[in-house]
């Protein structure tokens, strides 16, 4: 992939520089946490071979220690018919038996200590896996969040929604008018006003209100839309 050098580089990668140098930082994210998952496996794989010598090196220490005991066995048969030479010969072979043994012994602490290693390094990219993840979401949700204010604003810069405005501007001062008229009405009156007033005050306020809610309709707007536009 390029990004990083492997384990050491992405346990040590600075994140947030990255993605600040990068002309996508949604695509930047997927690769790195693409080659993430990749050396994560890498690692877990040489983990895996890393056992398997371990449990072959053991198997053979305990062969040697048997092969050890039958030279030791045999030493001490040979010295009980008098055959010097071939207790001699066997402790000889005891010993080459005793020094392969005790090489394995090494290689095997030796695999020990990468196994910890591989332990501690597997421990940190499962971290920065999480982070990287953690990341991924917040970038995600930043850009959606992005692309709706765009879409609203949009909606409420588009010809149509100006055009609504005007309208509404028009039909709110005829409702004021209708409502002038009703108030209108009473001024100069002793009396309160009479049923019939009151009932065709209503009827005018509601028939323009009515054509407010369908021209709403048929724009595909709401009141709320508008007036987050006039806030702009």
């Amino acid at each position: 992939m390029g990004i990083f050098s492997r384990t050491r580089d992405i346990i040590a990668a600075n994140f947030n520089e990255l993605l600040d140098q990068a002309d996508d930082p949604s695509k930047m994210i997927r690769m790195i946490i693409l080659e993430m998952e990749e050396t994560l496996v890498e690692v877990r794989a040489s983990a895996a071979r890393t056992i398997a010598d371990q449990k072959e090196m053991h198997r053979h220490t305990v062969k040697l220690d048997r092969l050890q005991a039958d030279w030791t066995e045999k030493a001490q048969l040979a010295l009980s018919k008098d055959r010097e030479d071939l207790a001699r010969a066997a402790l000889m072979e005891k010993r080459k038996a005793s020094d392969m043994c005790d090489q394995l012994r090494q290689e095997i602490k030796v695999l020990d200590d990468a196994l910890r290693a591989y332990e501690q390094d597997i421990a940190k990219l499962q971290n920065r896996l999480r982070e990287a993840r953690s990341r991924q979401a917040q970038i995600a949700a930043r850009l959606e969040s992005a692309e709706n204010r765009v879409k609203l604003r949009s909606l409420l810069t588009n010809e149509r929604v100006e055009d609504a405005h005007a309208r509404f501007d028009q039909l709110e001062r005829r409702v004021d008018y209708a409502e002038g008229r009703a108030d209108a009405l009473s001024i100069g009156q002793d009396g309160p006003r009479t049923l019939a007033d009151e009932f065709a005050a209503l009827e005018g306020s509601d028939k323009v209100n009515d054509e407010l809610e369908e021209m709403k309709r048929a724009l595909g707007l709401t009141s709320d839309d508008l007036k987050k536009n006039e806030g702009e």
